[in-house]
């Protein structure tokens, strides 16, 4: 089912999607989107993530956790590939995180983000790179845990088009 699985946590499968299962993780994207104030839309969560993964302009990573002996998805991450032009590298922007409500205090989130860690070390970057609103302070508490630091040297600035 995935190019590679590795398990994350005592309960938590973390797995790779390919173009052809984005059907597993578009309900999660979707439900993710609505979790920041839009409205459904499940064929555009599949569009968009299909195109993305068919460019190979992102990396998707879904969080599996076993009910009933089934493989259910719980979770996911989507990194971007960006580059860092004073370190001439490449880094990883963890753009999207989402773990499902009913799954949430279960290490979701925390094996996806071992396991976003572990594939940019793999892939030779220079490190990861995420925002997270400011009041988003469960998610802060849980980055902080797992080694990530808060910039305190620059500001993020925006343009809308």
């Amino acid at each position: 089912m995935a190019q590679e699985q590795e398990q994350a946590d005592e309960d938590v499968a973390v797995v790779q999607v390919d173009p052809d299962q984005v059907d597993l993780v578009a309900p999660l994207f979707d439900g993710y989107r609505q979790f920041y104030g839009r409205a459904s839309d499940l064929a555009g969560a599949r569009a968009f993530l299909g195109e993305r993964l068919e460019n190979n302009e992102s990396v998707i990573f879904l969080a599996l956790i076993e009910r009933d002996g089934q493989a259910v998805p719980v979770g996911f991450t989507q990194l971007y590939p960006i580059f860092t032009s004073t370190g001439m590298r490449r880094t990883w922007l963890l753009n999207d995180l989402f773990v499902a409500p009913d799954a949430r205090g279960l290490g979701v989130g925390r094996a996806l983000l071992t396991h976003a860690r572990d594939y940019a070390a793999e892939t030779g970057a220079a490190g990861l790179t995420l925002q997270t609103a400011v009041t988003n302070t469960a998610a802060q508490a849980l980055y902080e845990s797992l080694g990530w630091t808060r910039d305190v040297e620059f500001y993020t600035y925006n343009l809308a088009l």
